[in-house]
C-alpha cells in the first residue's frame, strides 16, 4: 500500500490566501473604526462599528469552518499513516531507525 497525497496542498494554499484576505479586510475595518472614533459624529461610529461586527462574525465563521476542515484532513492523514505502518511494520521500523540515526548525527555535530 502506498501513501498518496490527498491533493490538499493546492486547497491549503487557496485557504491560506483566503484567510489572509479575510484578515486584511477585518484589519481595514478595524482601522476604519479607529478613524471613525477619532471623529466625534455618532453616525460614523455606529456605521463603522456595525461593519466591524459583521466582518468579525464572517471571519470567525470562516476560521471555524477551516479549522474543522483542517482537523478532518489531519485525521485522514493520520489514518493513512496508521494503515501504512500496520501494513508495513518492518519498513516503518527501518524508516524510524534511519530518521533516528540522522537526527543523532545532526545533534552530535553541535
Amino acid at each position: 500500500m502506498t501513501m498518496q497525497p490527498t491533493g490538499g496542498h493546492r486547497e491549503s494554499e487557496a485557504s491560506t490566501e483566503q484567510l489572509k484576505d479575510d484578515l486584511r479586510h477585518l484589519s481595514q475595518t478595524v482601522e476604519e473604526l479607529v478613524k471613525a472614533t477619532a471623529d466625534d459624529s455618532r453616525g460614523h461610529i455606529t456605521e463603522a462599528r456595525e461593519r466591524a461586527q459583521q466582518r468579525l462574525s464572517e471571519t470567525r465563521a470562516k476560521l471555524e469552518a477551516r479549522g474543522e476542515k483542517f482537523y478532518e484532513s489531519a485525521r485522514d492523514q493520520m489514518d493513512c499513516c496508521d494503515r501504512y505502518v500496520r501494513d508495513n511494520p518492518w519498513t516503518s521500523i527501518g524508516i524510524g531507525a534511519g530518521v533516528g540515526v540522522v537526527i543523532g548525527l545532526l545533534i552530535g555535530r553541535r
